[in-house]
Formats: structure tokens, sequence, C-alpha cells
């Protein structure tokens, strides 16, 4: 134990950070053999990756330093001592691996490289929480889903979702000005279950195999996975506005969204109920509930019901549709509603529009500030 005290001091003070500098001399007995959990980060000086990320792995060394006897945070110049790098399979920097200080055998980290991710990641690997100034100030969660080579497969061959996948590059200029529109698009669809936004960064070397089946060449490339489990992509080659990204999402998806998150008009709807209540309408309405009544009969939506439930309400009284209408319009105006609630009143009033005789309504103004956003 005293030279494994005195390794780690004179390591530190090497460094002149709370990141220790480990060598072919000392690594093992700091990480492999100490008994102590390991993050350690192989490097190479010349490297402009691994430069960018120093000043944030320095963070982490500094955020941990008052549980130091608990977990190391350690680093590697692999370029200098290439026999570590071989020896842990370091094919590219930096690359992060986790020891459990008990083996030989590391995981390799593939998160993200920010000091909020590095701790939640040593935070679930040993039960450490950081207290008060040490703690890292909790960064905006992205709803943007990011994919490496670990975990895209299992994503983006999910049969039950379709997954619109941008992949990029950091220095990319056209990358940099396609992210905030990126990121607005991942907010718009980010209630729904059937649909993940996400992004490969292919010059992460945790990425570089996905990057290359998938003949990304170019950047930003955009694909999107249908769901059924196919492992087919379709490219897109269509417009990069919010807008344009919107629309193709509601066309291979079947949703319904606009660019700010609302729900366009045809949500909620059903054609073959639309069709019976269009042809009633010269008869004013007569008989559309027991059609619908046979109609939906079978039929699995969620609004399917409503259709009846309308009908029925107007044959009590005529002026339901009206009434009801007002009175949700009163309900989303009042503001402070949840998000999901406004997405269920835009689908009643979209239905209640169609018994009310209008086809090709103008497009609905969204009113952001008035939902409350809990996503």
């Amino acid at each position: 134990m005293k030279l494994l005290s005195v390794l780690l001091y004179a390591a530190v003070a090497a460094a002149g950070s709370n990141v220790i500098d480990l060598t072919p001399k000392n690594f093992d007995e700091i990480i492999t053999n100490s008994g102590k959990p390991a993050l350690v980060k192989f490097f190479a000086p010349w490297c402009g990756h691994c430069k960018k990320m120093a000043p944030t792995y320095d963070e982490l060394g500094d955020a941990f330093e008052s549980v130091k006897d608990q977990v190391v945070i350690a680093k590697v110049d692999a370029d200098k001592h290439r026999e570590l790098g071989k020896r842990f399979d370091v094919k590219g920097f930096p690359t992060l691996k986790w020891f459990d200080g008990k083996s030989d055998k590391p995981v390799t980290y593939d998160s993200a490289r920010t000091l909020e991710a590095m701790s939640k990641y040593i935070t679930d690997k040993t039960g450490i929480k950081l207290k008060g100034a040490a703690a890292p100030k909790k960064e905006p969660v992205s709803p943007v889903k990011t994919l490496t080579d670990s975990n895209f497969e299992g994503i983006a061959n999910d049969p039950a979702k379709g997954v619109f996948v941008k992949f990029y590059a950091p220095w990319c200029g056209y990358c940099k000005m396609l992210a905030p529109i990126y990121e607005q698009l991942a907010t718009t669809f980010a209630r729904e279950s059937s649909v993940v936004i996400a992004e490969v960064n292919c010059d992460e070397t945790s990425s570089k195999v996905t990057c290359a089946k998938y003949n990304v060449e170019s950047y930003p490339t955009l694909k999107y996975f249908p769901s059924g489990g196919s492992s087919k992509p379709i490219p897109h080659s269509g417009g990069r506005e919010l807008e344009n990204l919107v629309e193709y999402i509601n066309e291979k998806t079947g949703l319904n969204r606009l660019p700010l998150g609302g729900l366009n008009q045809k949500a909620g709807r059903i054609e073959t109920l639309d069709e019976i209540i269009r042809a009633k309408l010269p008869q004013g309405l007569v008989g559309v509930h027991d059609d619908l009544v046979e109609k939906v009969k079978g039929l699995e939506h969620k609004y399917a019901a409503y259709y009846v439930k309308v009908a029925k309400k107007l044959e009590e009284k005529k002026d339901y549709v009206k009434n009801e209408l007002e009175r949700l319009t009163k309900m989303v105006s009042k503001g402070g509603l949840h998000a999901d609630k406004v997405d269920d009143i835009t689908q009643r009033q979209n239905i209640l529009r169609r018994f009310d005789g209008e086809e090709d309504e103008k497009p609905a103004e969204e009113k952001k500030d008035d939902v409350k956003d809990e996503l």
C-alpha cells in the first residue's frame, strides 16, 4: 500500500492535475491490481479531439478528487507508451476504458464525452455520488438519441419504431448549420413512441464500423430506417429545413406533427368514418350514429369511439358540436395544460369539425407558450 501511495502521489504531482498519468511502470499497480475502479483515457498529444477533450477530462479528475481513495481518474499517452495502447486494443484517440480494479480486461466507454455523462457513468458503476461544488452542473438533455457501434443495430432495427438518423462529423460546417434544426426536429417528435430521431458521430472511434457499413461518404448524411426490423435504410435527399424534415417524418411514419410539436388537422381523424359523415351531411347527419356504430366494430383506433359518442350527442342536442368546440377551445386558450392533453383536445376538435362540415381547414396555429411541456 505504501508503494501504491507513493506512485499515486508522484503521478498526480507530475501531471499537475487530479488526473493521474500512467506509464508501463505504474499501470498495473494503480489500475489492474489496486482493487479500485478506474476510468482511463488513452490519448495522443497531437490528436485534435484529445486536445478538445482535455479540459473536460481535467474537470472530471477535479470533481472526483475528494473520493480518489474510491475511484481513479487517469490517462495514458498511448503515443509515447504504445505498448499500453496495444495491450488494451486502442485503435483510435481518444479512447476511454473502464477498469474494475480487479482484472486487466476493461470495458470500452462509448457514451458522450461531457462532464455530466462521464460523471454519471462513474456513479452508475460505483454508486459514488458527488455533492456540493464537486457535483457537475446538469447539462440539458438532448432529445436527439446518440448512436454508436454498440447500440446502433438494436435501435435502428427496432421493429416497432421508425428511426431517422443523421450521420455527421463535428468539424463539418453543414453539420453545424443543421444541428439546431435537428434538435428542433427531435423535440417535435419527442412524445411519439413510434419514432426515434438519432445521430451518429462518424468521427468517433466507437462509430467507425457503423458509418462504414452504411456507406457514409459525406456529411451530413440522413437516412430513414423503417419500422418492421428492416436493415435497409432509405436515403433522405430532400430539403433540410425544419418544415421539410417534419413533413418527411410524417409521411414515413403516418404521424401528423407540426414543426413546433403540435398536431395538424388530420390528427385523430379516421378516413373511413369521415366518409360516412361526408355522405350523411346533406341529410343533416340523419342516421349517422347507427352507421358509425356498425363501422367501428373491430376498428382499432383510439378515437373510433369518440366518433360514435359525438354522433349520439348530436341526436340529443343539435348544437352539441358547436358548444363542445367552444368549450375545448377555451380550455386550450387558458394555457397551463400538459402537452399530451393539448394533443388529445386537438384530435377531438379535428373530429368535431368534420361533423360540422369542415373539410379543408386552414393550418392550425401552434401556441407553444400555452403548453406545459413535461418531456
